[in-house]
């Protein structure tokens, strides 16, 4: 497709919704994306505005206010505080981060929705809606329960089933239930105004099938089924009483739908940024519309957001929107209602100085074409392997040996031998490169590139060696000292100008380490356009005092963070659990031929050779020691169970475990977890007294 040239981009950010934290999937879907092409199109000198907020309206926010005895707005207000300081911390470098319960959003959206509607541009329709009788009002999709049809989970909510990702309507739900009165609801009339899509799906198909096929495969793709089908008109209000009311008459106890209310806070953001300068940013022609999301809004942002504005009239439409597929966290699907997630803030917490690893890590493993994975192994490997090992081995031995040799001084460049021409070579091209991957929103391959410059710099030291040639300083002939000198000068003069250009390469993507290389290289701004330069650093540069711009993480940091998420598996068992089936009715005369009796444990020990063996010498009331061999090693100590009463079957056959006669069972229960309890009694009994 011709490329266009745009005076201006504005750049939006999927709006997180303010029921909770941030976590890696939403960096690696959309902001850490987003914030890397920002950064490049600024260091271009670009006029670009990054814009996002809080997405504060819908039913998640009231049902989690409901929960926990608070208003809507106190849940909001904690969860926006929270996303906007973590976001500032992790560097993603809004213009502005707002909010949709903002006055200025408020505004925006009641002045939108009106004139759609006095331009005649939405129908009302009513429609049969589920309506609970007991708490007397309609019920949004999620205040609604009941089985999925497709899979049978029991909990799937009215508008998606979060176990198999089926999208539902609330009328396919099996034994729906409301989830304010726990009642079944019923369904009864209620009027609401709809946006009829399918008078823009002709406009829709020739604007983004015919016009925009260098869309992402997988946004192409899903626009295209949904424009293969047949568009139907969609709600834009909602039987609620949180979010922004319907500014029209007649439409008490309705408010405007999160769909139309959210991707409007674009604009009433932009506003609140440039109250007298924001329609050049959404109006003009000139102006370049990129909107960064996830794959589960790609619908939203590509066609009924462009229906609103189309519909409204005035408006720009996205000239692109690079969304991401998902990520998984250690192989399993990222879950918020299953805490199964590494948050934001969590992360800023328990790794600080960190950002960039993180940063690095997501970038690498992005789901730009399908769905990828985290797991804390490779979040090890790829900072101590390559951020560590190799960028950060290469700026740390230019800098140490610069300050060893020549005091910290950018020495003088002398002859250029073939090693010099071969790496420079090599470094030529990369920023065209570079540029024609972030140009086209292929983040992870940019980075690629930009680290292989890195590995440039780490081949083209080792190879020199200016160690060994600077064994030559000590000698006593000057001819050959002054020709060391001028060699490890020129070595190590190509070496910083290569680490100069890395620290603007890697800008976008790792910008805490790029300023903390270029305080170190004494340097201030540089632009995009330097990268390939070999004369950044002037010869007689004072450089700063080099330290260390990457540690290694040991086994101990990364175990911790699998521990907590072993602990979370845990708890999802634990809320999850539900009792083994009854097994088949039996007789009582069948029951009455187990003897169970109490016994007292008077030693127990390891078997040799079995990990999961103990076993107890029994006091069984008889006289007689009984032996019996229980497969709970695994579960406790022996030394935990000496002196105990437990309850065993005494009359079951004999059987040889590990050269060892067992007579009886030890009676335990398997928790959820597949652990062990052995039976205990809450009062003192004789040895060898029955249970029945």
């Amino acid at each position: 497709m011709e490329q266009k040239n745009y005076k201006r981009t504005t750049v939006t950010a999927a709006l997180p919704y303010a029921n909770g934290g941030v976590h890696i999937g939403h960096l690696a879907g959309v902001y850490v994306p987003a914030d890397i092409y920002v950064r490049y199109l600024r260091l271009k000198g670009q006029d670009v505005k990054f814009i996002c907020g809080s997405d504060e309206h819908g039913v998640p926010i009231t049902i989690r206010a409901k929960k926990e005895g608070i208003t809507p707005q106190d849940v909001v207000d904690r969860y926006h505080k929270m996303i906007k300081d973590s976001f500032a911390e992790f560097g993603i470098s809004f213009d502005i981060y707002s909010r949709t319960t903002s006055d200025m959003h408020t505004r925006t959206a009641s002045d939108f929705f009106k004139k759609l509607y006095e331009d005649g541009k939405l129908i009302e329709k009513t429609s049969k809606q589920y309506y609970d009788e007991e708490a007397h009002q309609f019920l949004a999709d999620r205040y609604i329960t009941g089985e999925c049809p497709h899979c049978h989970n029991p909990k799937a909510y009215g508008d998606q089933c979060e176990k198999c990702g089926s999208d539902l309507d609330p009328t396919e739900l099996i034994n729906p239930k409301s989830a304010i009165s726990g009642s079944q609801p019923v369904l009864k009339d209620t009027k609401n105004w709809y946006l009829p899509l399918n008078e823009y799906q002709e406009w829709l198909k020739e604007w983004i099938l015919e016009g925009h096929k260098e869309w992402r495969p997988n946004v192409y793709g899903q626009c295209k089924s949904w424009l293969d089908l047949d568009l139907q008109p969609r709600a834009m209000t909602r039987d609620l009483d949180w979010g922004i009311p319907v500014p029209v008459d007649g439409a008490d106890g309705k408010v405007l739908y999160v769909w139309f209310d959210a991707p409007i806070g674009y604009i009433s953001n932009t506003k609140e940024l440039l109250p007298d300068d924001w329609e050049k940013w959404w109006k003009d022609p000139e102006t370049k519309l990129v909107h960064f999301i996830g794959k589960d809004n790609i619908v939203f942002h590509c066609i009924v957001f462009p229906a609103m504005l189309k519909a409204h009239g005035g408006y720009i439409l996205p000239e692109n929107v690079p969304a991401n597929e998902f990520l998984n966290l250690e192989n399993d699907k990222i879950s918020t209602s299953r805490n199964w997630a590494v948050w934001l803030h969590e992360y800023l917490t328990d790794m600080p100085g960190k950002q960039d690893v993180l940063r690095y890590v997501l970038t690498a493993n992005a789901p730009e074409t399908k769905d990828n994975n985290f797991t804390w192994k490779d979040f090890q490997e790829r900072n101590n392997n390559e951020l560590v090992a190799v960028y950060g081995n290469f700026v740390n031995r230019a800098l140490q040996l610069t300050k060893k040799y020549f005091d910290g001084v950018v020495p003088e460049c002398g002859m250029l031998t073939d090693t010099e021409r071969q790496a420079l070579d090599e470094f030529k091209g990369v920023k065209d490169k570079v540029e024609s991957l972030l140009d086209i929103y292929k983040f992870r391959d940019a980075q690629k590139e930009v680290m292989n410059l890195a590995r440039i710099g780490n081949k083209y030291i080792t190879d020199c060696e200016p160690w060994k040639v600077a064994k030559g300083f000590k000698s006593d002939d000057e001819s050959v000292r002054k020709e060391a000198e001028e060699r490890v000068a020129t070595i190590l003069y190509v070496s910083l100008q290569l680490v100069a250009n890395l620290a603007i390469a890697f800008e976008p993507f790792l910008p805490f380490s790029s300023k903390r290389l270029r305080d170190m290289l004494n340097i201030s701004d540089c632009k995009w356009d330097s990268i390939g330069s070999t004369d950044i650093l002037a010869s007689g540069h004072q450089l700063a005092e080099p330290e260390l711009l990457f540690e290694k993480i040991e086994d101990e940091t990364i175990n911790l963070q699998l521990n907590k998420l072993e602990e979370t598996k845990k708890a999802n068992e634990a809320a999850n659990y539900k009792a083994a089936p009854i097994k088949e009715t039996i007789a009582f005369e069948d029951f009455e031929k187990l003897d169970i009796r109490v016994g007292h444990v008077k030693n127990c020990e390891k078997v040799k050779k079995a990990n999961k063996l103990l076993k107890f010498t029994i006091d069984d009331g008889s006289g007689t020691d009984r032996t019996i061999v229980s497969g709970i090693a695994k579960f406790y100590a022996p030394e935990e169970l000496i002196g105990k009463d437990v309850l065993f079957i005494a009359n079951l056959a004999p059987r040889k475990l590990m050269g060892i006669e067992s007579c009886g069972m030890i009676l335990s229960a398997e928790n959820f977890d597949g652990s062990l309890s052995v039976t205990s009694l809450l009062r003192e009994v004789k040895p060898g007294s029955c249970v029945g």
